[in-house]
């Protein structure tokens, strides 16, 4: 009976360690190059970017090339590897990683916490679909990384503009549930209590105004009219069951960190907090 347990909790143990996510091994460079996409001329080029910036800053900025996802989301693979790697200081947590799965044609820009206030979503994913993924889509991997890590660097120093099509992307991406936030407390203040037929006037009444104003930011009619059911729907049937209120759970998240005083290779490490801040791409 103990040999069969001691069987059964070795089955377990593997099944465990098959499953579990596998990281290539750090080295002492800020390159790693699993996927063998650079030469080695290309490697002393982009680290000497790399290093010299460390040294003015003491921010790890780490390219790594995969050759797989092993099944995961990117963002999920990037924020593991980032903690696993310690990348970036203990006190600051301010590291970056560029990683690029070309088997999966999926790039990721991962932001330690210490960073995501000079480098945002937004500004990750600019400088992901108008420097990076051109020259990904050409397969010249070098260019289009060497040309990431210099966008990264003028966005950690504040020297990055973004162009005008991710500030309007940004713009709309903050009014979608501030839109949908406004018109249902403005209908949960018209229709409480309220009977199936009373509620149906403020109901059309604000899904019309909902429309009309998604039209005038987004200027997609398709969009307008979605927008304009769904807070009708939103309103008046939801109305009908909770008197027009909120679900209790719109807007309830969670988050963590976790930190490693192992350090990358031959750095100073120790950091390792990430959270999931940054941007992906793909081509």
């Amino acid at each position: 009976m103990k040999r069969l347990k001691g069987i059964i909790v070795g089955m377990l143990c593997a099944t465990a360690l098959w499953g579990a996510i596998t990281f290539p091994q750090p080295n002492n460079s800020h390159i790693v190059d699993e996927a063998g996409l650079l030469s080695a001329s290309q490697k002393v080029s982009l680290e000497g970017t790399l290093s010299a910036h460390e040294s003015a800053t003491s921010n790890q900025i780490v390219v790594v090339t995969l050759t797989s996802l092993q099944g995961y989301d990117i963002a999920d693979y990037g924020y593991q590897l980032g903690r696993a790697w310690g990348i970036g200081t203990k006190e600051h947590n301010n590291g970056v990683l560029l990683i690029i799965a070309p088997n999966e044609r999926k790039v990721r820009i991962e932001v330690g916490y210490g960073l995501e206030g000079a480098l945002p979503d937004a500004i990750a994913s600019s400088i992901i679909q108008n420097t990076i993924l051109p020259s990904f889509k050409a397969k010249n991997y070098f260019e289009g990384a060497t040309n990431g890590v210099n966008e990264i660097i003028k966005a950690i120093k504040g020297e990055y503009k973004a162009d005008e099509t991710t500030k309007k992307s940004s713009h709309h991406s903050f009014f979608v549930p501030l839109l949908f936030f406004v018109f249902m407390v403005f209908n949960a203040m018209l229709s409480f209590n309220a009977s199936n037929q009373k509620r149906l006037f403020p109901s059309l009444f604000m899904s019309a105004i909902a429309g009309i104003i998604s039209w005038f930011i987004f200027s997609m009619i398709l969009f307008s009219i979605l927008v304009a059911g769904s807070v009708f729907l939103l309103s008046y049937v939801g109305g009908a069951f909770g008197g027009g209120s909120l679900p209790n759970s719109w807007g309830s998240g969670s988050g963590g960190s976790s930190s490693s005083d192992g350090g990358f290779g031959g750095f100073s490490g120790g950091g390792g907090s990430f959270g999931g801040g940054g941007a992906s791409g793909s081509w």
